[in-house]
């Protein structure tokens, strides 16, 4: 239909759309498992984009709306700001035509197309979850499976890809209403965090003894099991995603029994020590050792041995 001066009418929606671009952004790497999502999410509602991201087979999709020079800027971000854990090998853009909306939001995983191996290291606890499990009064309080987004369990509990809380082994948990507000506060720094978990709603510690019988729970398990440590016991601890056979590293008798077990006369054994300061105590350590330690991988190390006497192990 004409108007009078012979020009066609614009809907005003549509002369909304003319101003704005819509890509299809595909980033591959290691995106899963390491905030990318919450992470894409606040850098997309920060610009006022519209759009979704996803995990699939491939690393993580992205369909993004908005202004060319926010979108440049947002596409630019996607790799200047990324989380610490994040490695990006790449990013494939192509041109959509845009659509209506206004919203940004994270949709569930795509699994039609095979995975790619983008797995994640596990991630040592975080100061901010190590402050919230040393804290009386927080309902985290000595909880050891407390994690977030930016630390805890990610290798160790994936059964398959994409990453999301159903195809790991916290399959089984399901979240409370405390956990579940977290989980999708896009303020909360467990905003989409997959292994999620507290006292209420997540895994628990029982101590057995050698028949699977339960000697203790909760508190009790864990002080029984370090008082059996103590008394040169071995106790073997099962986690998130495996096992690990622990002994007092200060007593020779309890580490000759742990290498009698383990039938590992020579080969070293890790040990583990609350402090890097303890650490330096007992071990030559240069500048990239320590940065190592302190990161957020914290991976065990093979170090040279110090002055100080060393651990039994």
């Amino acid at each position: 239909m004409h108007s009078g001066g012979g020009r066609v009418p614009v809907r005003a929606d549509q002369r909304r759309l003319n101003g704005l671009r819509r890509w299809s952004l595909t980033v591959r790497g290691v995106v899963q498992g390491v905030g990318y999502r919450p992470f894409v999410y606040q850098q997309a509602v920060a610009r006022g984009l519209a759009g979704w991201v996803r995990n699939t087979g491939e690393g993580v999709r992205i369909e993004v709306q908005g202004r060319p020079a926010d979108l440049e800027a947002f596409l630019s971000a996607l790799r200047a700001e990324a989380p610490g854990l994040a490695v990006i090998e790449g990013i494939e853009k192509r041109d959509l035509a845009p659509r209506r909306g206004h919203r940004f939001r994270i949709l569930e995983s795509d699994e039609e197309r095979p995975p790619r191996p983008t797995i994640p290291a596990d991630v040592a606890v975080c100061q901010a979850c190590l402050k919230e499990m040393s804290t009386p009064g927080e309902r985290r309080h000595r909880y050891p499976f407390t994690n977030c987004t930016f630390c805890g369990p990610r290798l160790s509990i994936i059964e398959a890809l994409p990453y999301d809380r159903p195809r790991t082994s916290m399959n089984r948990f399901e979240m409370c209403e405390a956990c579940s507000t977290e989980y999708g506060n896009p303020a909360d720094r467990r905003f989409h965090a997959q292994p999620i978990a507290c006292p209420a709603c997540g895994p628990q510690v029982l101590l057995l003894d050698a028949e699977g019988g339960i000697l203790a729970e909760k508190e009790q398990a864990m002080r029984a099991a370090g008082e059996a440590l103590t008394a040169g016991r071995i106790v073997a601890l099962k986690g998130l995603g495996g096992f690990q056979l622990l002994a007092d590293a200060t007593s020779e008798a309890a580490v000759a029994l742990l290498r009698r077990r383990k039938r590992r006369e020579e080969k070293p054994l890790a040990v583990m020590m609350p402090r890097l300061e303890q650490a330096q105590a007992y071990c030559k350590l240069s500048a990239a050792e320590e940065r190592w330690l302190r990161s957020s991988q914290a991976p065990i190390l093979l170090l040279r041995r110090g002055r100080g006497d060393p651990p039994a192990g």
